[in-house]
């Protein structure tokens, strides 16, 4: 029997789309899973290509029939059935084996385990895979962390299965133990703000101006032909103009309004707030989430709160799309701030630029705003702010004024706009040279005698206020 070039453990909706895009990439893949019934069903599915996979019933004998260095991609969670495989594994592999966790790790237990493997010169590789089951078929988004010698052995599977932007493969090595990791839960922080800010002008149209939601869906649809082009405009676009077959009512008016999440939302601010960074629109986007489940909650507190509106006009379709391309700008500004500072206190040396070329095509957030963001990073960067860039400042220039418009209306209408609200905070404080920390600075000098620097004169001072 020949030898597989590399072994797929987990043959769950991702696992096997991975699968059977190597096979189909001229790869053979052996595979295997945690319970083998699993494995007629999926050589089935596999059709045509089952004469590329070797289906193995057990765990040894799959690592046994793997070419060597060996390269292991398990699809299983990411918490303790991870650590568990590596206990179970490791023993039937040889220095120099690579494995791979592709599931959405927290970035700290990828490095915890990638320095416990290097001490059996064994190589572990944190990668983020962004797409969903269509993406991992048919080319995702891959961010790879890990060793060089790992991204040495993956590169030519990798760059064949994942997605291409303009023939460009959408991989590549991030950097050492957890960054791919920590890069795809960073998008996935910016997925969320994109979302939310795209629901929110959903709500605006909806709940003010009393928009069906297959108009509202045919102009989303009509702006993804425009500068918000973007995988999750469009879907926007789709599902709102959806019918129910059961109801002949449009399909999202049936839909609970209770979103769930799965954690990497809450990594995200989770880090923002250990790096000392502010990524306000992310907070707000999953804080929004959280508040989604508590259905009940509103109900009751629909009629007993009342929201004291002004009841403004909402703008025009044109200062709608503006205020969310501004909107959009900020939270992926958020993101990559954060990418920088996790880059620095990491020592990752993490390529901004080249994250926003691999997310141009195969993932979630992919836009076109991605290319200009990337364009934006190789040109002169005052302060090494994305924002800052000439490019982003004349966008930001032409879109700020509605979002500000568009967050006025809301804030008189009663609506909550999280995220659009927070992007606009954030871009305010931002573009403000003297704050009001100052203030902040006294209090705690005055209840704490913390101390504070002075304008005029250098070292630490203390204020009149204690005698």
């Amino acid at each position: 029997m020949t030898k597989s070039q590399i072994g797929v453990y987990g043959l769950g909706t991702m696992g096997s789309a991975l699968a059977l895009n190597m096979a189909q990439n001229g790869f053979q893949v052996a595979v295997t899973n945690r319970s083998p019934n699993w494995m007629t069903p999926f050589i089935k599915e596999a059709g045509e290509l089952a004469d590329q996979i070797q289906p193995f019933d057990n765990l040894e004998d799959f690592v046994k029939n793997l070419k060597t260095p060996r390269v292991i991609l398990f699809m299983i969670p990411s918490e303790k059935p991870m650590d568990m495989m590596i206990d179970l594994v490791t023993p039937m592999l040889q220095a120099g084996d690579t494995i791979i966790d592709g599931g959405n790790a927290n970035f700290h237990d990828t490095r915890r385990r990638s320095a416990k493997m290097a001490k059996n010169d064994l190589h572990f590789v944190g990668m983020g895979v962004s797409g969903g089951e269509s993406g991992a078929r048919n080319g995702p988004s891959i961010m790879v962390g890990g060793t060089d010698h790992s991204w040495t052995q993956l590169k030519p599977v990798l760059q064949a299965i994942s997605a291409k932007f303009k023939g460009d493969a959408c991989v590549d090595h991030i950097g050492p133990d957890g960054a791919g990791h920590f890069v795809k839960t960073v998008h996935n922080g910016i997925e969320y703000a994109d979302m939310q800010a795209i629901a929110e002008i959903y709500a605006l149209l909806r709940d003010v101006d009393s928009w069906p939601a297959g108009k509202i869906g045919k102009l989303f649809s009509d702006w993804n032909d425009g500068p918000l082009q973007s995988y999750l405009v469009e879907i926007s676009g789709q599902v709102l103009q959806a019918v129910d077959p059961e109801t002949g009512k449009p399909m999202v008016d049936m839909i609970l309004d209770k979103a769930g999440q799965k954690g990497t939302g809450r990594w995200t601010i989770i880090e923002a707030l250990k790096l000392g960074q502010s990524a306000n629109a992310i907070e707000a986007a999953v804080g929004a989430r959280g508040w989604s489940s508590e259905k009940q909650t509103r109900e009751v507190a629909q009629d007993m709160l009342k929201p004291a509106s002004f009841e403004t006009d909402l703008p025009g379709a044109d200062d709608l799309e503006s205020a969310l391309m501004a909107a959009r700008i900020l939270g992926h500004a958020q993101g990559f701030r954060l990418l920088q500072a996790a880059s620095d206190e990491y020592d990752w040396n993490l390529n901004m630029p080249r994250i926003a070329e691999i997310w141009r095509a195969g993932c979630i957030i992919r836009s076109s705003l991605l290319d200009d963001l990337a364009d934006a990073f190789r040109s002169d960067l005052p302060q090494n702010e994305l924002i800052l860039a000439p490019a982003i400042r004349t966008r930001l220039d032409a879109s700020i004024g509605a979002l500000r418009r568009v967050v006025m209306a809301a804030v008189s209408n009663g609506i909550a706009v999280p995220v659009l609200s927070a992007s606009l905070a954030w871009f305010d404080s931002i573009r403000t040279a003297r704050g009001s920390t100052n203030l902040i600075q006294a209090q705690r000098d005055f209840f704490g005698e913390h101390g504070f620097r002075r304008i005029d004169k250098s070292g630490d001072h203390h204020g009149p206020w204690n005698g």
